[in-house]
């Protein structure tokens, strides 16, 4: 696996590296102890998969505060997605910026998302799946979120969603 840190501290792009012979291909996804050899010690408590027949649909910006604050390893294993990830962090150098990275089940790519930092994603194909890992496990009624459009971070989304819930849509402005 190859690590890339991107310009938001602690939040890494991670590509595969598969090994092809006639059978096709083999590629480690995740192993605790390369993630921790490479500074971005990871180790998933909790496995879901995001299933979007449309194209076009936004899902995020999504978070857990503390204390019960998720780190999110997230990949495309059908489709592509316009990936994004929003600082949240008060005390971070890159608090309010954003960035973001295509996933797909041709690249293999993942992001890493730190606690503190939102995410979210754009379908860009139809019948996209995106598996997350996330540690620790999700607790309900603790989910917070910030509006995919909120001008306080400016993401430049490649297209404008069609389809969105009402909850995502109806985040207020970020105050932080």
């Amino acid at each position: 696996m190859r690590f890339s840190p991107t310009e938001i501290d602690g939040v890494v792009i991670v590509d595969a590296e598969p090994r092809s012979d006639e059978r096709g291909a083999f590629a480690r996804l995740h192993c605790p102890d390369t993630f921790a050899a490479a500074g971005s010690a990871f180790a998933p408590a909790q496995t879901s998969l995001s299933r979007n027949p449309t194209a076009g649909t936004l899902r995020g910006l999504h978070y857990q505060p503390a204390p019960h604050a998720e780190t999110k390893l997230v990949r495309a294993v059908r489709g592509r997605i316009f990936d994004v990830a929003v600082d949240l962090r008060p005390a971070s150098p890159t608090h309010r910026r954003w960035t973001a990275t295509e996933l797909s089940a041709e690249n293999l790519r993942a992001l890493l998302i730190p606690e503190g930092v939102a995410h979210g994603f754009l379908t860009l194909e139809p019948d996209t799946d995106v598996l997350y890992q996330i540690s620790p496990a999700y607790r309900p009624g603790h989910e917070a979120g910030v509006r995919w459009d909120d001008p306080a971070f400016g993401v430049a989304w490649p297209t404008a969603p069609i389809l969105i819930s009402a909850r995502d849509a109806g985040y207020p402005d970020y105050r932080g």
